[in-house]
């Protein structure tokens, strides 16, 4: 009788957690969106933007203001970041999960609804506003990747912070494959007319379903483990942003151009290929003349090996280290940017090469980030810190890969400069690995911060 009271009194009741298929959907459901998003706006900006929000400009310089305005949300994610950052270090992960998801949500149904230049008394406010809503866009993607990150690897079981660190990541084929089906889908459906006047709506109205279907599951969440131990050593940082750059800066600075090659390599296959493919070979400059419809299904063929890279990552990033994998990765992306010109001059068989092989190295240097990152800092700013990196990053890397990858090719009428660039990239990440150590396995739950 005693026996039975006194093992009653001392059981301690089990923690609740976040079961792995929760953490699989909530990760992976919001990352979706986000490249949903963007890749809708990517390839708007390639097909139909130019002509409507900027019809005044020759096609070059229309091009080049329509990925101007794409790269206002690559400025808005360091802002973002650091607004996001605050409460995901402050309030916890969950709760600002949800604020950023809704802030992207919006944005990009607001897009969709936007009158075209050409609509009287939308000649200025037209363009305006679709910056705005890009900028909003960034500011909700400033914190939602980190956000996501967070909530895999904090979750993750010792030894599998790389593997579950890819649910996420596994978002951004995901999203690209979504985006584009629906293009294709109206693309062939509709009219040349039908698709510019109001086809090219529907994927950003669309995204209003996803969106809730992504706040559904994120509210189901509990805190993860790594936050609650900040709260319960009352480590909680006031100022998120001015604790890491003190304690932490040089990890903002490493994490940032370790993530460099990524970046270029990642917009350089989805933006650069799509619009180099797709431009008559008569034009200046030339491109390779493929119908749109066409080359979008030889984009998503290459992504299928994005997927299946990405996770392929996560298992050899714990085998052979974060650092030790990505210097091999970083080490082919910089050989693969000088194989551009053989490759896109290889007719639909070496273009198609270029595409899987490219997409397959961003699976696996893309992979392993949501784990590296959120590794180089403590508990107490992980949020804001890898935020920070991941989104300077972006603003280095993503922002401008687009427009300088067009002027580059508009100079030699040849995607070769376009491959050095990538190259000289890549080789700036491989010092950045160089004088980073391996964050494989460093303290990542009970280091709170101080």
């Amino acid at each position: 009788m005693s026996t039975s009271v006194t093992s009653g009194a001392t059981s301690a009741p089990t923690p609740a957690v976040n079961s792995r298929g929760r953490v699989v959907v909530a990760s992976l459901v919001g990352t979706s969106i986000e490249f949903y998003d963007f890749y809708a706006y990517a390839t708007a900006a390639t097909l139909v933007f130019p002509a409507l929000f900027f019809p005044n400009q020759d096609p070059t310089t229309a091009l080049l203001a329509s990925f101007a305005a794409f790269g206002a949300a690559f400025v808005a994610r360091p802002v973002g970041s650091v607004l996001f950052g605050h409460f995901g270090d402050r309030i916890g992960r969950k709760r600002t999960l949800v604020a950023s998801l809704l802030t992207m949500g919006i944005a990009t149904v607001v897009i969709g609804l936007i009158p075209s230049a050409s609509t009287p008394g939308w000649a200025v406010l037209a363009p305006a506003v679709l910056v705005l809503c890009r900028f909003c866009q960034g500011l909700g993607l400033g914190g939602e990747w980190s956000g996501a990150a967070l909530l895999a690897t904090e979750n993750a079981p010792a030894g599998k912070r790389a593997i579950w660190g890819t649910f996420p990541q596994l978002g951004a084929p995901i999203g690209f494959i979504l985006a584009n089906l629906v293009f294709i889908g109206l693309s062939t459906s509709l009219s040349e007319a039908q698709f510019q006047s109001w086809g090219w709506r529907v994927p950003f109205l669309a995204s209003a379903i996803l969106v809730i279907v992504g706040l559904w599951v994120r509210l189901k969440l509990i805190e993860t483990p790594a936050f609650q131990k900040v709260v319960e050593a009352e480590a909680v940082a006031k100022v998120p942003v001015a604790a890491v750059f003190r304690t932490s800066w040089r990890k903002i600075v490493s994490g940032t151009f370790i993530m460099l090659a990524t970046y270029v390599l990642f917009y350089l296959m989805t933006t650069f290929t799509l619009t180099y493919g797709t431009t008559p070979a008569s034009d200046v400059p030339p491109g390779l003349g493929y119908d749109k419809v066409d080359f979008l299904w030889m984009l998503i063929i290459g992504v299928v090996f994005f997927g299946i890279f990405t996770l392929v990552s996560g298992p050899l990033a714990e085998r052979f280290g974060r650092r030790g994998h990505l210097l091999v990765v970083t080490g082919a992306i910089a050989v693969f940017g000088l194989l551009f010109v053989p490759l896109f001059g290889g007719g639909t068989t070496g273009v198609m090469a270029l595409l899987i092989l490219g997409f397959t190295l961003m699976g696996l240097t893309f992979g392993p980030m949501a784990a590296i990152l959120p590794e180089l800092f403590p508990g107490n700013v992980r949020y804001t810190g890898s935020a920070i990196a991941y989104n300077v990053s972006s603003i280095l890397g993503a922002a401008v890969a687009p427009f300088i990858a067009v002027w580059l090719w508009g100079i030699t009428d040849s995607p070769v400069l376009v491959g050095v660039y990538l190259s000289v990239m890549a080789l700036v990440t491989l010092v950045a690995l160089f004088l980073e150590k391996d964050t494989t396995h460093v303290d990542f739950t009970d280091d709170v911060g101080v």
